[in-house]
């Protein structure tokens, strides 16, 4: 097991379980959040299945072998149908989604069918293979399932909560094609919950980041950290005064296993981040004075990094009030540990012979 897989399963991931051996399902399950969420559901006893295209993730996030875990390479589709109806399972977590800001600007309609699409397929497919069923088949696994806080759109409305409204741009920009996903997705989850009972949680993700991320897809901290392991400039885009709210990945994936365990949670959103502010300017600066690099601060243009007329948000901070009475969530890692173990983690990649695409800004 990861070192960090160690240090987390010394915490509660969910309630204890009713038999000896749960039996869990993640899609997207080699990707950040999915990998270190099935070191934890491995440590605490569960057999795992994860289904992943590595279309973004990579396999190699979760162990070589081990006894309790069956990968499977496949559009998340294709691969339910194979399981069959025989298939049960206690928890899923629907964590596969074509992210990242890049991917979403450069592919669009593989951001969209994929979000879509495949969301609604999980969720029929979690309506008749939970660990019981009444005479009709349909009561279904405890589902959760992975939105992001892109919904809020360009709303100015601070901080975001739950059900505040939303604002998006026009559809002639694209920018806007994967929040709008997402949304559709949390409508599909949640009239699941109200027209069949299935027993489902929103959870939208804000700026995850850590150890096994990659910055292929325009995430901004292993960009940043990877360049200044390199001594390479720092590429803030914009004017760098834009925030976020950045939480480890460790600290989300704990998360989850409780946020689907808890019956106050099922029908209902949560957010689930940092609500601690750092505008992407000063973030450079302290992913340099953490690592020690050399490296500077090269500021560019929108209309350079992307298409013309990109907008992005100035502020994204999430209310975690909701998930605070809910779970008694709590960020536990600081962001300067989150740095030095990305960092860390990075250094170990390039000796172990990882390629440069992977990690490449």
């Amino acid at each position: 097991m990861p070192a960090d897989a160690e240090k987390s399963a010394s915490h509660s991931v969910g309630p204890a379980r009713p038999d000896a051996v749960g039996r869990a399902l993640v899609t997207g399950g080699s990707g950040l959040i999915g990998s270190h969420l099935v070191d934890l559901l491995l440590a605490r006893g569960d057999h795992v299945t994860v289904i992943d295209n590595l279309s973004t993730g990579r396999r190699s996030n979760l162990p070589v072998s081990h006894a309790r875990l069956r990968f499977i390479e496949a559009d998340l589709s294709r691969a339910l149908d194979a399981l069959g109806k025989g298939e049960r399972f206690d928890e899923i977590y629907h964590l596969a989604a074509a992210v990242g800001v890049r991917l979403v600007v450069d592919d669009p309609i593989r951001c969209i069918e994929t979000n879509v699409i495949e969301t609604s397929n999980l969720l029929r497919f979690a309506l008749g293979h939970g660990p019981q069923t009444d005479r009709a088949g349909r009561v279904g696994a405890r589902t959760l399932v992975a939105s992001s806080s892109e919904v809020y759109g360009k709303s100015e409305k601070l901080p975001f909560a739950e059900d505040d409204d939303v604002v998006y741009g026009p559809t002639s920009r694209s920018r806007w094609s994967y929040a709008c996903t997402k949304a559709i997705d949390e409508y599909l989850a949640l009239a699941y919950a109200g027209k069949h009972g299935l027993p489902v949680v929103v959870a939208r993700f804000f700026n995850t980041v850590g150890p096994r991320q990659v910055g292929e897809y325009g995430m901004v901290l292993p960009n940043f950290v990877a360049a200044a392991l390199r001594g390479e400039d720092l590429r803030v885009f914009g004017d760098g005064r834009q925030t976020r709210c950045f939480c480890d990945v460790r600290d989300v994936a704990e998360a989850l296993p409780r946020l689907i365990g808890a019956p106050g949670c099922v029908g209902r959103v949560f957010n689930v981040g940092s609500d601690e502010s750092i505008s992407i300017g000063e973030l450079a600066e302290r992913v340099i004075r953490v690592i020690g690099s050399g490296s500077r601060v090269r500021f560019i243009p929108y209309d350079e990094a992307y298409a013309a007329g990109f907008e992005d948000l100035k502020r994204r901070v999430p209310d975690l009030t909701r998930v605070r009475q809910a779970i008694g969530f709590e960020r536990r890692r600081t962001l300067e540990d989150t740095i030095r173990d990305c960092a860390a983690w990075m250094r170990t990649q390039s000796t172990t012979g990882v390629s440069a695409a992977e990690t490449r800004p």
